[in-house]
């Protein structure tokens, strides 16, 4: 990282309208970069990998010199729903639901644990991705999560087709839009680093940017 992680949230900030939430995903970097994110302000820290986050977190909250507390974390990786009593021990906030198997893991872990855990639908709108729903099957997804009273559905998140045009990308988003709409919340995760203004002008509520907001280059995580 090479960058006034202040000065770009900032520029971001205004860039992007203040009722889009900005998820600031600090996967492969060190916790410091947690730290700094909320220092210029971030509210919400995504990660891809449990036992990762887990140092992480662990490091922020007891050995830091100054403990960093009081953001929300959404876990964005995939649900293995071995480790869904971890992911619920540990998040805030799933977005990756994209099967009943997980939603119902999650289910379990959340109710033992005494919470309501948020959860998105990720729904699959690209061609090369290897997780989430096909649109045409995420409202009934969506109906077996409702089912469950330990889980709040609040919306679908999606991740563009990577590579692809402008055009492409906003087909896709488009049509997560209209999933979106079909299932209903208030969480519309669309848009990374690459690809948010497109996701902006399709009706995103939530971007998830990593090397937007701290640079291309990535540091080696174990270095917490």
């Amino acid at each position: 990282m090479n960058r006034d992680i202040a000065k770009t949230w900032a520029q971001l900030r205004a860039e992007i309208p203040a009722h889009v939430r900005i998820v600031a995903v600090t996967k492969s970097l060190p916790a410091t970069a947690i730290a700094e994110a909320v220092a210029a302000g971030a509210t919400e820290i995504g990660e891809n990998y449990l036992q990762e986050a887990r140092a992480k977190f662990g490091f922020l909250l007891k050995r830091s010199p100054e403990p960093v507390e009081g953001f929300a974390k959404h876990f964005i990786g995939h649900v293995q729903s071995n480790k869904a009593r971890a992911i619920v021990e540990i998040f805030d906030v799933v977005q990756s639901v994209d099967r009943i198997e997980a939603g119902l893991a999650l289910a379990k872990a959340a109710a033992a644990a005494g919470k309501r855990l948020p959860v998105l639908i990720q729904l699959n709108i690209s061609p090369a991705e290897r997780f989430g729903v096909r649109p045409e099957d995420a409202p009934e997804l969506a109906r077996e999560l409702r089912a469950q009273a330990s889980l709040r559905l609040d919306g679908v998140m999606a991740i563009g087709p990577l590579g692809a045009s402008r055009a492409e990308r906003s087909r896709a988003f488009e049509l997560a839009a209209g999933v979106f709409e079909t299932i209903g919340g208030a969480t519309l995760s669309l848009g990374m680093s690459d690809d948010w203004r497109e996701a902006l002008r399709a009706g995103s509520t939530m971007v998830r940017l990593g090397s937007a907001l701290f640079g291309g280059g990535r540091v080696e995580a174990a270095r917490v």
